[in-house]
Parts: structure tokens; sequence; C-alpha cells
């Protein structure tokens, strides 16, 4: 028996609303923020000095359940390291875009304000950076990620990966504050320029804001 168009536009019309209603859903349980703060980094088997840096970037967390959810963003971080002997200063200052992938359970606290902790890889691009060698005044610089004159290769593998993990507190709904540890799985170094697995080490001090 053949439907009556009328029946089938307000059949279709219902599952448009319903289908438009589980978007609406699905997207009011992610929320956005921009955080920016101080990066503290270093390098495995290296007798260097931790050297200050920055660390701005947007993130996204999803909830899963009232306690459960997952946060990714994007990244910008400076890390490497630094070093002094015989008046000789050297410092290494890659930046990167992290993008981390983790889970992370929520403990409230108070009405609006939570405990936070969590964990997960991330995976960083190296966009630049350079390393520097000072004496007496004059400095000489070489790029990290991009072939020098005469070079086969980079001084520095691009990608890099990575377990990320931190605590942190959501305070009145809007306002983040977060200590974020990154341990590198990767070689910072190409292997034909060092014998030593060199990995990223970092620490970040961020405050943000959630909209």
């Amino acid at each position: 028996r053949r439907v009556p168009t009328g029946a089938r536009l307000k059949g279709d019309t219902l599952k448009l609303e319903v289908y438009g209603l589980c978007t609406l859903a699905g997207f009011s349980q992610a929320k956005f923020d921009v955080h920016a703060g101080m990066s503290m980094a270093n390098i495995t088997n290296s007798d260097a000095d931790l050297k200050i840096g920055y660390s701005v970037g947007v993130g996204m967390d999803y909830a899963i359940t009232d306690m459960w959810a997952f946060q990714t963003g994007l990244n910008f971080t400076s890390k490497g390291c630094k070093g002094s002997e015989k008046g000789v200063d050297a410092k290494i200052n890659p930046v990167y875009l992290d993008i981390p992938l983790l889970v992370a359970i929520k403990l409230p606290i108070s009405e609006g304000n939570t405990f936070v902790v969590n964990a997960g890889p991330y995976v960083g691009f190296g966009l630049g950076g350079k390393a520097t060698v000072e004496s007496g005044g004059a400095e000489v610089g070489t790029k990290l990620f991009k072939k020098i004159d005469g070079a086969d290769e980079a001084l520095m593998n691009r990608c890099a990966v990575g377990l990320q993990y931190g605590v942190g507190f959501e305070l009145g709904y809007k306002y983040l504050l977060n200590l974020t540890g990154q341990y590198g799985f990767t070689n910072m170094f190409k292997k034909s320029l060092t014998q030593e697995n060199n990995k990223n080490l970092a620490f970040m001090i961020t405050v943000g804001y959630r909209f």
C-alpha cells in the first residue's frame, strides 16, 4: 500500500530532528579551552642543565561519564636543554607541536571544583628551533630539523612519541591549573650523529580558561 506523501515527509522530518538532537548532545559533551605557561625541559643520558621555556595551546575535554573523560589538544612547547663549561654556553632549543591522547579521571572536591588525573600517549612534530654555542660574545647557531650546508641530514628527528601524565584542578567550571610531565620514547638525534639515546624530558605548569 502506498504511504501518503505527507506521512513520509513528517517521518523524514522527525528523523532529522532526532539526528540533530543527538548531534547536539554529543557536541555538548565536548568542552574547549586555551592554556599557557612555563616548560622545564632536559634530555636523558646527558649532564645538561634544565632549560626554561614556554607552552601554549588549545585543548578539548570530552566527557564520557561524570568521572571519566577523553582529553586532547594542540600544544606548542619548547624543549631541549642547556649547558655551560669553561666559558662556553650551549643550548638546544627545539619547538614541538604536541598532540596528547589522554584518559582523565575527575574527582569532585566541592561544587564546581574538581581534581583531575590524566595519562596517555602523545605525538610530537618538530616545527623548528636551533642549537647555539656562545663563547666570548660570539654565537654560532644551527637549525635542528633542517639540513645545514654540506650535511646529509638534519641533526634531529622531526617526529617524537612518548608518554604524557599530569594532575590538575578545574576551578569554578572555567579555570584550569595543570602540572604535566612528558617522557619521550624516541631518540631526539639522528643515529648517524650520536651513539647516545637522548630522549625528551619535560614538565609544564599551565593555567587555562575553558569556554
